[in-house]
């Protein structure tokens, strides 16, 4: 094959060339976004623009942005017990998280282990709100304020969980509720309002920005976690240490593109991936869609073929020019089956097969053309080796 063929946006995006615009603008500037003079000015005049994007895309306000090194940072920085409202304390005493989080919220959160709770999902892995009511009642009745994360999609299946349904029921008890959005932003609308969560993390190169930059969205820029970094006043307090301008301003840039163009990509991506799903399932009857019948991300698709370790299929694609990914691409060296699907209940014979494909922004028709051209080649051969195990 002449190209390669990417359907790995889940794991980071190409970046956009608007991105690579202004991120090449910003590494030829010099000044410090806290210095008063004239290139100090310029460079804090590109991160709150960036502001403004970032909040843009998930319908906030620029004044609860706060821009971290990335999506993990942003959830580390919103799952702490220490919060404050207005300079008011405003304690959490339990994290409340669903089992199908990325290890991002999993092993990131700043919460002892004896005040953190696991909650459960459905066979389709969305979380299973009478648990959620459960442990809501249980922790009003001892005189608990929780703090709820839970994601909007899932990086390995696409689901989109209940998080409206969730955020009205957490508020009902005095709780706060964080929603992961890495994957979801720039793919589905995100609306802070409409959604009713008190925070949002999102990830530069998810959309198509540069690596190294994520910001968490606050709905009430009052509303303050307890930073991770002590130091600096940057980012109101929020986030000690220098802005990393160039990143950021690449982040505003893809923001920017990603928000005017999501009615129409929605359904153009949408198109490519059930374009290859249904041509897949007609192939290859062998092949499992896992969750094909569940709302999820118009650009997710997560397959398995039973026999087949997910692993040797990954490379036999890449080895024909097909990039896609076991599971979440930060956990990509892990042994075992996904946790996401072990939760769903998925027989550990699939889950172990389960690989992910993933369109984004830069997805052409002809991928999909090219992509079956590689199952063509390659399933089969994975099938007589799987029979014969």
């Amino acid at each position: 094959m002449n190209e390669r063929i990417y359907l790995d946006h889940n794991a980071t995006a190409p970046i956009r060339p608007e991105a690579v615009e202004a991120l090449t603008a910003a590494l030829t500037a010099t000044g410090n976004a806290s210095a008063i003079h004239g290139e100090g000015r310029a460079t804090r005049a590109r991160i709150e623009q960036a502001r403004v994007e970032v909040a843009a895309l998930v319908g906030g306000d620029a004044r609860g942005v706060v821009f971290t090194a990335g999506g993990t940072e942003a959830d580390a920085l919103a799952l702490t017990p220490d919060y404050q409202r207005a300079g008011e304390p405003l304690p959490c005493d339990v994290l409340l998280i669903s089992a199908v989080e990325h290890a991002a919220v999993l092993r990131g959160h700043r919460f002892a282990a004896d005040k953190v709770e696991i909650l459960p999902v459905d066979a389709r892995g969305r979380l299973r709100l009478d648990a959620l009511d459960a442990a809501l009642a249980a922790h009003a009745e001892a005189g608990h304020r929780v703090l709820v994360s839970l994601m909007l999609a899932n990086n390995e299946t696409g689901v989109i969980q209940p998080v409206a349904e969730a955020a009205r029921r957490v508020h009902a008890r005095g709780g706060l509720i964080h929603t992961d959005a890495v994957q979801a932003a720039g793919r589905i609308r995100v609306d802070l309002a409409g959604l009713g969560v008190d925070a949002v993390s999102i990830s530069a190169h998810k959309i198509g920005g540069a690596p190294g930059a994520g910001a968490l969205v606050f709905a009430d820029p009052d509303l303050r976690p307890a930073p991770v970094f002590a130091g600096g006043g940057q980012e109101r307090g929020r986030r000690a240490g220098s802005e990393n301008a160039p990143a950021i301003a690449a982040f505003g840039a893809a923001a920017k593109s990603a928000r005017l163009a999501l009615d129409g990509e929605i359904i153009r991506i949408g198109g490519l991936r059930e374009r290859l799903e249904d041509a897949l399932r007609c192939e290859f009857p062998e092949l499992v869609l896992l969750v094909g019948d569940v709302d999820r991300l118009p650009n997710t698709a997560c397959f398995a073929l039973p026999g087949a370790p997910a692993e040797t299929v990954v490379i036999a694609l890449d080895l024909a020019g097909l990039s896609v990914s076991a599971g979440a691409a930060c956990s990509s060296g892990k042994v075992g089956p996904s946790h996401v699907l072990a939760a769903m209940g998925v027989p550990e014979k699939i889950a172990r097969s389960a690989f992910r494909l993933s369109f984004g922004w830069s997805s052409q028709d002809e991928d999909v053309d090219q992509a079956l051209g590689v199952f063509r080649r390659v399933i089969p051969g994975l099938l007589r080796r799987a029979r014969a195990a």
